[in-house]
């Protein structure tokens, strides 16, 4: 079936990422691929094909439907976390499936054991505690509660980590705040060592304290969005630029470039209105392209007026509002352009480049989102 885009994905820039990665820091710790929100909107398996091909065999998702999908597509050798939801009715099937879980609660944690005894198969589990985030994991409080609970079920259980989650490490006024979770972090890793229970991998470490902060390396990294070629923020790379080599001030690679085709012309005159209501009026005769991508694909109608995409290499303005399945794009200056003429929405064509941050105002989140936001229906493309 023919569609009116596609995503390719870079085998290449996936593995200049994991090297650059792989070279800050160091040959101990097990890189683990985030691959939740759809493999931050480049498919995961199309991301789990990749990353097995760079030597990565752990794989995190949020949830346990992406973990099934992560199951489905990787080697039987890969290692799986679910770091987020998942149904107790299911723990049954991922205990068989050895698809990892991460227990915040004490009904996860109870359920797991009681499940594990019945089946004869140890849930592989890691405990996640709190330290500052405020979202998931168990209380400083509870530390005798859960300690009692792992000796009491030792049989049972597989202890395959200790790990917490960083509340903001991209952003420098946040980093205080970082330092007091590594410090409660390290009194429970303490805590538990000191009473007998050890796990196989301590982890806490996302992309921007892999990349900001070496003591939360560990023993395992989670790595996101700098695996998909995007620093957490601007600020991020502002922080870590002087440590970059002059030859190559900018190691991390987009993998993704987005890719449509000229779908029909129109030639409009000086004065008339360009598509729904009167957001565009031309100033002067103008020859239009209209591209079969809208707001139902991923393209924000917040791009109206303000979006530019690349045809023969040179940036083509939206035109008027963007819709739910089209746009008009200014080629008045462009001559010899045919139906089928391929159009990047994302990407390099010819000498410029489109980002995803020119996509809308820079924010700390607009990369996470615009890519998140990619629909599913859109076909991903492995190329080299």
């Amino acid at each position: 079936m023919l569609h009116t885009s596609r995503l390719e994905i870079s085998t290449a820039a996936y593995q200049k990422n994991i090297t650059f990665i792989r070279s800050l820091i160091g040959p101990k710790p097990t890189i683990s691929a985030v691959v939740k929100g759809n493999a931050y909107g480049h498919g995961i398996a199309q991301l789990v094909s990749i990353a097995e091909k760079t030597g990565i065999r752990h794989f995190s998702t949020f949830s346990s439907d992406e973990a099934r999908e992560v199951f489905a597509s990787a080697r039987d050798t890969s290692e799986i976390m679910i770091m987020g939801m998942l149904h107790l009715a299911e723990l049954a099937d991922l205990i068989k499936k050895g698809i990892q879980f991460y227990a915040f609660d004490l009904q996860r944690l109870e359920a797991a054991s009681n499940i594990s005894k019945e089946l004869g198969i140890k849930a592989q589990v890691h405990i996640e505690v709190e330290t500052g985030f405020n979202r998931t994991g168990f209380e400083w409080e509870e530390r005798k509660t859960v300690l009692e609970m792992l000796r009491q079920n030792v049989p049972f259980l597989e202890l395959k980590g200790l790990c917490t989650h960083f509340a903001g490490a991209e952003s420098a006024q946040n980093h205080s705040r970082i330092q007091e979770q590594i410090r409660r972090f390290e009194d429970f890793s303490e805590y538990f060592r000191r009473n007998g229970i050890a796990f196989e991998r301590r982890h806490a470490a996302c992309s921007a304290a892999t990349l900001l902060f070496p003591e939360t390396r560990l023993d395992l990294v989670r790595i996101g969005i700098a695996g998909y070629g995007f620093w957490p923020t601007r600020e991020t790379f502002e922080m870590v630029k002087a440590e970059l080599s002059v030859e190559n001030p900018n190691p991390l690679r987009r993998l993704l470039t987005w890719k449509t085709e000229v779908m029909s012309f129109k030639k409009i005159k000086s004065g008339s209105f360009v598509g729904y209501g009167k957001g565009f009026k031309a100033s002067k005769d103008m020859s239009l392209a209209i591209i079969p991508v809208g707001y139902a694909h991923g393209y924000g109608r917040n791009l109206s007026n303000i979006g530019k995409v690349l045809i023969s290499g040179e940036f083509c303005p939206v035109i008027g509002m963007v819709n739910m399945n089209a746009i008009a794009v200014d080629i008045s200056k462009l001559s010899g352009i045919t139906l089928g003429e391929e159009v990047v929405l994302i990407g390099n064509q010819g000498d410029n480049e489109i980002t995803v941050a020119s996509f809308a105002e820079t924010s700390d989140l607009i990369n996470y989102e615009m890519l998140t936001r990619l629909p599913s229906q859109i076909p991903r493309i492995i190329v080299d």
